[in-house]
């Protein structure tokens, strides 16, 4: 028997909702399996635990989240009760950088039943890979004088390793996929960091034959994302172009309510966590419309990443047969609540044992 011990963290808002709902779905998935069963330990971490104990996870938070073999994250912040700043290095991106984190992997593709805003999505399946623990989002600056004078200064930080090992992650992606690797770039307005950027890329694919590749900068590659997204296949990009760009995709879809991500560690020293796009939603807490297909669709990529592909392509399938059905919650324009999308899944689902 193959067991996946996860640390279950459904943090705040509407994540203390879909997570419970998304775990009824795995322990179906290990029930059909047979030879797959999950180990799940709750943690309270989030906005809540901050008001009650000053931190926004245990002191030996991270030791006990580093014994699982995935974190499975719900949601993180609430600005009414704690500042953002506070909620997300707290929590989220202390996790991202301590268990060094360093790829986003972010999916986007017509989604069987939910109308994209585009006139014609022409089907496009895309998977941006993103640079995870520097770039763009390095915490190396500061400010200095006061008044009219002030300065802020943020460097940009971009190591061929880290660099590197993106691109890498994405080749392998499309090894598997169409076959075609797009770098998201800028070096024809960013002096330093995107000529490099350009030169890890075009060293990185002579390593990979048969992959066709190019470089398209990120001003051009987020407009062609909404007038032709089929182009894509795999596209890698740097921590604030990749930030960008997997909006953009969630939003073509239909929803961000719907977009998975998994943020990978790639040495085996930590867990990798996988947590949906969407965020709190604190407009939209306890009212039992959150769309739980966003943290369903991040299993369905735990699965991928604990070797279960199979497992994983029959809840996406069985995910869009259901929304193709019409069990849709409001975000995309239907009527249902979230507990009726998961129990027409799961129905779905033990139908095809």
């Amino acid at each position: 028997m193959k067991k996946i011990k996860l640390a279950v963290v459904p943090g705040d808002g509407i994540g203390v909702e879909v997570v419970p709902h998304a775990l009824k779905v795995l322990d179906t998935i290990a029930e059909m399996h047979g030879g797959l069963s999950f180990e799940y330990e709750h943690f309270d971490y989030g906005c809540d635990y901050y008001l009650k104990h000053g931190d926004m996870m245990a002191e030996d938070g991270m030791d006990r989240l580093g014994q699982s073999d995935s974190v499975f994250l719900g949601a993180v912040g609430d600005a009414s009760k704690v500042p953002d700043h506070i909620s997300l290095w707290g929590l989220l991106l202390k996790i991202r950088r301590e268990f060094e984190l360093e790829i986003n992997v972010r999916p986007a593709k017509v989604f069987k039943g939910i109308q994209s805003p585009l006139r014609n999505p022409k089907g496009f399946d895309l998977i941006v890979v993103r640079e995870n623990s520097e770039g763009e989002y390095s915490s190396v600056g500061g400010r200095m004088y006061q008044g009219d004078n002030e300065i802020a200064i943020q460097n940009n930080v971009f190591s061929k390793r880290a660099t590197k090992q993106a691109m890498e992650h994405a080749f392998r992606l499309a090894q598997s996929r169409r076959r075609h690797v797009t770098s998201a770039t800028k070096s024809n307005g960013i002096f330093h960091s995107m000529p490099f950027w350009d030169e890890v890329f075009k060293e990185t694919a002579a390593e990979y034959e048969g992959i066709n590749t190019v470089s398209q900068h990120i001003d051009a590659l987020a407009a062609t994302f909404v007038t032709h997204p089929e182009r894509y296949d795999v596209i890698v990009a740097s921590n604030l172009f990749g930030d960008v760009l997997t909006d953009i995709g969630a939003g073509i879809m239909g929803s961000i309510g719907i977009a998975p991500s998994a943020n990978l560690n790639l040495n085996g020293k930590h867990p990798s966590m996988f947590e949906p796009v969407h965020g709190s939603a604190p407009d939209i807490v306890g009212k039992s419309i959150a769309n739980p297909i966003g943290q369903i669709w991040t299993a369905k990529l735990l699965l991928d990443h604990h070797g279960e592909e199979e497992m994983g392509r029959l809840l996406l399938d069985t995910m869009e047969q259901v929304t193709a059905d019409g069990f849709l919650t409001p975000d995309v324009g239907g009527d249902k609540q979230t507990d009726e999308v998961v129990d027409a899944l799961i129905r779905q689902l033990k139908a095809k044992v």
